[in-house]
């Protein structure tokens, strides 16, 4: 997705990367609300709700941000001229900055894991568990594009029910990994993908897609 839509354009890439330093900064506060709040620190539940709502709050700040920043955009380069006027291209490249890095840091742990002494699913633990982070890591990317998509449109015209779904997806799709704890991933990455699926056709409906317009783009005409 970075090569073929973001990585010929730099402005597209600053976005990306302005996203995801946002992204940083609410993983941030979640962490210090984590490390002050001891009582709670063996809760994850505790730290999850509050991490969605501080990503999603990021969210709105570099949706605001980029709202005001049009017009000079428009003054770097001509050739981000239809990035200015679609609206939809700004809230994809800022949603896939949130989607990487989120996803980046998903898999750090499970990478440091990889590379110790022991290997999963040998006396303990899944074989399972290597394949199940990679994908549910996968999930969020997509996720946090599409979210991006509609929560962008849902502030551009005062959508109240778009914002709540966003809102309630992320919870939902988050909350969905704690059942990884028990090894049934199943239970986590099946209705992950239908919430990915929805979500996706969602966000494609609100950036003007319809099925005539996909037929289009996937025919070798």
């Amino acid at each position: 997705m970075f090569i073929f839509t973001i990585a010929h354009d730099p402005v597209r890439i600053i976005i990306l990367i302005a996203a995801a330093f946002f992204w940083l900064l609410s993983l941030l506060l979640s962490s210090l609300l984590w490390f002050t709040v001891a009582p709670l620190r063996k809760e994850l539940v505790f730290g999850l709700i509050f991490s969605v709502f501080f990503q999603e709050g990021f969210r709105f700040i570099i949706y605001k941000i980029l709202r005001k920043a049009e017009n000079g955009l428009k003054k770097i380069t001509d050739d981000s001229a239809t990035l200015i006027e679609n609206k939809h291209i700004l809230a994809y490249v800022s949603g896939l900055g949130f989607g990487i890095i989120s996803g980046a840091f998903s898999l750090i742990n499970v990478i440091a894991d990889a590379v110790g002494p022991g290997t999963m699913g040998l006396k303990s633990g899944n074989e399972m568990f290597f394949i199940t982070s990679s994908a549910t890591s996968l999930c969020f990317i997509l996720l946090h594009t599409f979210w991006s998509v509609i929560y962008f449109n849902a502030w551009d015209n005062r959508n109240i029910s778009q914002i709540g779904y966003v809102i309630a997806s992320h919870l939902i799709a988050s909350c969905l990994t704690l059942l990884n704890r028990y090894q049934i991933y199943s239970a986590s990455l099946i209705p992950l993908y239908l919430i990915v699926v929805t979500t996706g056709l969602f966000a494609f409906k609100i950036a003007g897609g319809s099925y005539a317009s996909f037929k289009s783009c996937i025919s070798l005409k």
